[in-house]
């Protein structure tokens, strides 16, 4: 499928229900992250063996490629770390502040820097993510090692995306996806052995929703989610992945009878208003995205 923004509602959709499926299966985070990446490698191999879609990079690619998949690994690890030291509501909040970091990292890093309607967006897309969240889950945040740690979740999940960004520009998805998802089973394997966390002994329906994740959210939704950066500005990517909370609201709704209450109605429609107004641009805005 060509076009990048359908790709991309393919990937919000599919990345949306790993939180469900952990809330319905509960697992070790870890340990779920690492199955996820593992059984989406394990899916994507015999493709690239196959079809040989498998492109060796140059030499100068290894290292941002393999930082990719350190990085995006560290970001899942550190993540389930805040939850641990504080809750998910302040973890989730922190680690949105995503798109904040990606534009003071294009701003400073790259040639195609940031408008103003890029940051007028992420301010009404964050007052969303806050009004869905509460703003009493705001008010009583503590900073303390989870905060710490959120906040450093949402640095590296920037830094991903902007590393990916350049790489993808040099290199095919497939290849760049191979190496990142080997390098990131194999990082987060040894988290777990380091942390003591569970590798066995799950019950079927457990192994069965590991296939899942690793099948949907990691291998559809980042491959899907990987050709929208390519193709796409990298800060109007990592601001839309905010309507992942949306999205996983209904799903949670749909299928494990979470309340959907006014208040996420209101914070998700806010939060939507913030996605449209970076995607408006004037009659002069270069034609950066296709």
């Amino acid at each position: 499928m060509s076009n990048p923004r359908i790709n991309l509602i393919i990937g919000i959709i599919s990345i949306s229900i790993f939180p469900v499926l952990v809330k319905w299966a509960p697992v070790s985070g870890i340990s779920s992250a690492f199955y996820r990446m593992f059984f989406g490698l394990l899916f994507l191999l015999p493709y690239v063996l196959i079809r040989k879609k498998f492109t060796m990079p140059g030499k100068a690619l290894w290292l941002p490629i393999v930082l990719c998949g350190i990085i995006f690994a560290t970001d899942i690890a550190v993540w389930n770390l805040s939850i641990h030291y504080s809750n998910a509501t302040q973890a989730t909040l922190l680690t949105n502040l995503s798109p904040v970091w990606v534009g003071v990292g294009t701003f400073l890093f790259l040639p195609d820097k940031p408008h103003s309607r890029f940051w007028i967006g992420t301010v009404v897309a964050l007052v969303g993510m806050v009004v869905l969240i509460g703003v009493d889950a705001f008010t009583a945040m503590r900073f303390d090692k989870g905060f710490g740690l959120a906040v450093l979740s949402g640095v590296l999940y920037a830094t991903y995306m902007l590393i990916s960004k350049t790489v993808l520009n040099r290199i095919d998805i497939v290849s760049f996806m191979t190496i990142s998802m080997a390098v990131s089973s194999l990082y987060l394997l040894l988290i777990c052995l380091f942390f003591d966390q569970p590798t066995g002994g799950f019950e079927p329906v457990i192994w069965g929703v590991f296939v899942i994740q690793g099948l949907i959210c990691q291998l559809v939704g980042w491959l899907t989610i990987s050709y929208a950066v390519k193709k796409m500005d990298a800060k109007r990517v990592s601001l839309s992945l905010l309507s992942q909370a949306i999205v996983t609201g209904i799903i949670a709704w749909a299928f494990i009878g979470e309340e959907i209450t006014l208040q996420m109605v209101v914070g998700g429609l806010i939060i939507l208003a913030g996605i449209a107004i970076t995607y408006t641009r004037g009659r002069n805005a270069g034609a950066s995205e296709r």
